[in-house]
């Protein structure tokens, strides 16, 4: 371990790590000497392109894919990075999924899917990395939130701001029973950042145009703001920090609009 590779040694698990805020996690921590379990569902290509990145940041990258709305998928996961890896350091929440729209359109399926992949896998993938952080004498879970939206009403997004609500409530419950055991808890709230999934929704264009307008850093948050407090609070100097949720916006959802 060096102060250019201060995760060194240390193992990573990022779902959803395709694209996107994961990919730049991945990437940001494999930078710091961390090896990389790469999740995916679908996109084999991106995941490979991720896990180049990876490699030539000088880490490993393992690849695994798995649904997050599956616990038999995220049993198989973790199955897979004992076998493969044998162990595990940093877990890293990020896949999500959502249907978009009011909440007169709202369907079961709609509230499973983002119940679901948002805030049953941060459950279920902190259960069963539990046993193998505290062989390691400890480590970190972070989620991915969207207090944005979990605080006031944001367009077209109340199914999946129920479920980032539900990944707030868990972080402080997991901070609180895994604290003793040397492992932090911890969710990243990024505002709005210019994404694919961003793009996606409906009013993604609008509502870049009004961050970028109303932001006052003067600058939008990217993929890159967001890891790089991922990799702080990965880091011995965030140690100290548990059961949080922190806002990484540029002080956007600070501005009365």
């Amino acid at each position: 371990m060096t102060p250019e590779r201060p995760f060194a040694g240390k193992v990573a698990l990022v779902t959803g790590s395709s694209r996107g805020i994961g990919r730049a996690i991945a990437t940001r921590l494999a930078g710091g000497g961390a090896d990389i379990v790469v999740n995916y569902r679908l996109r084999e290509d991106e995941a490979r392109t991720t896990a180049d990145a990876i490699e030539l940041a000088g880490s490993r990258a393992f690849l695994v894919r798995a649904n997050m709305a599956d616990p038999a998928e995220i049993e198989m996961l973790f199955a897979s990075v004992q076998e493969r890896v044998g162990a595990l350091d940093f877990l890293v929440c990020n896949a999500a999924a959502g249907l978009q729209g009011t909440m007169l359109e709202a369907t079961v399926k709609s509230w499973d899917l983002a119940m679901n992949v948002n805030a049953r896998s941060y459950l279920l993938c902190a259960q069963a990395a539990f046993p193998l952080l505290k062989a390691r004498g400890g480590g970190r879970i972070l989620a991915i939130t969207a207090r944005i939206a979990t605080e006031r009403a944001f367009p077209l997004y109340g199914t999946v701001a129920a479920s980032k609500a539900a990944i707030n409530t868990l972080t402080a419950y997991l901070a609180v029973e895994f604290g003793p055991h040397g492992i932090s808890v911890n969710a990243i709230s990024p505002g709005l950042v210019d994404t694919e999934a961003l793009r996606y929704f409906r009013r993604g264009s609008e509502l870049l145009e009004r961050a970028r307008q109303y932001t006052p850093s003067g600058k939008v948050t990217t993929v890159d703001d967001v890891a790089d407090l991922a990799a702080f609070l990965c880091s011995e100097d965030g140690r100290q920090i548990n059961g949080q949720v922190i806002e990484v916006d540029g002080g956007y959802t600070r501005v009365f609009l």
